[in-house]
């Protein structure tokens, strides 16, 4: 595992690093809900990830624990753990990597950091969709013993975290 990858709770300092590397090294659509309006990182979409952050994760009612990607000091992503309403003590585990962080480790480590985190919250499943071409993500969440299972373009894989080979 890459002892340079850290992950560090979301707050507004790094709100502002995170929008910087999602700006420089994603697509608005990799990192954020769509957002009317042309293409590109438009102030307004740049205002929507701002508010969408808070609102999930920094209000006083948070939904989900977001973490900034840490690659050394720089941030090239988010992570984030959201507990599963009715799905018995599960969570579920989200993360963008900027492209050019991408094929180098990174992802085995956020994925390993997220297992951890979310069985030292408590949570005994743990949850994660991604795209039928994302094979990396694919590999990876197999190799922690995941349940993959296909619906069109979207793979969705549970994992048993007490089983889980992270």
């Amino acid at each position: 595992m890459r002892p340079d990858v850290t992950l560090q709770p979301l707050d507004e300092t790094s709100l502002r690093e995170l929008l910087d590397a999602a700006v420089a090294d994603a697509d608005p659509l990799e990192v954020m809900p769509p957002v009317d309006g042309p293409a590109g990182w438009t102030a307004g979409r740049r205002q929507a990830f701002l508010d969408f952050h808070r609102a999930r994760s920094l209000s006083g009612e948070p939904v989900e624990t977001t973490y900034v990607i840490r690659v050394g000091e720089e941030a090239v992503g988010a992570a984030r753990l959201c507990p599963i309403e009715d799905a018995g003590h599960a969570v579920e585990a989200g993360i963008w990597i900027g492209r050019s962080h991408r094929g180098a480790g990174v992802g085995g480590a956020v994925l390993r950091r997220l297992f951890e985190l979310a069985r030292a919250g408590g949570a005994r499943r743990l949850f994660a969709s991604t795209t039928a071409g994302n094979t990396p993500m694919r590999r990876l969440l197999a190799a922690a013993g995941a349940e993959l299972a296909r619906d069109g373009q979207e793979i969705m894989a549970w994992a048993d975290l007490a089983e889980a080979g992270f």
